[in-house]
């Protein structure tokens, strides 16, 4: 199982300087509530939620999700290998929730810290060899 975050999805939707690999969308993907809030704050903020809105919700489909349960937010009160954002804690938090819980989950981001962070977890990490965007 693959969980995806924020950085993934606004790639795809976005087209910005990379993208994940179409094959992406046809693994098992899971993904924080987190996400879904973080893409439409993106999109409202760039006023694409008219033009994009559509597009976010055929990629929400694809997605099997993880509330930000009690467990989860109190696991993201706790200290990580490195020092990371709010909202990195929170999907790290929903990793660790996932990976105690009996899931083999690999993770799938951007976004350097939070890899950095999730490797020193030992979390694996999916390989994203990006198409060009565009």
């Amino acid at each position: 199982m693959i969980y995806v975050d924020t950085s993934v999805l606004l790639a795809e939707l976005l087209a910005e300087d990379h993208a994940p690999p179409p094959a992406l969308w046809d693994e098992t993907l899971i993904a924080s509530r987190l996400l879904e809030y973080e893409t439409w704050t993106r999109l409202h903020g760039r006023r694409l939620a008219a033009s994009h809105g559509e597009s976010a919700r055929s990629l929400f489909g694809r997605l099997a999700w993880i509330e930000l349960s009690a467990t989860v937010l109190s696991r993201a009160l706790e200290p990580f290998p490195i020092a990371v954002r709010t909202l990195d804690a929170l999907h790290l938090a929903s990793i660790d929730f996932l990976r105690r819980n009996g899931q083999q989950i690999e993770l799938a981001s951007y976004d350097i810290r939070q890899l950095e962070a999730a490797r020193r977890m030992g979390v694996p990490v999916s390989p994203l060899t990006p198409r060009p965007a565009g």
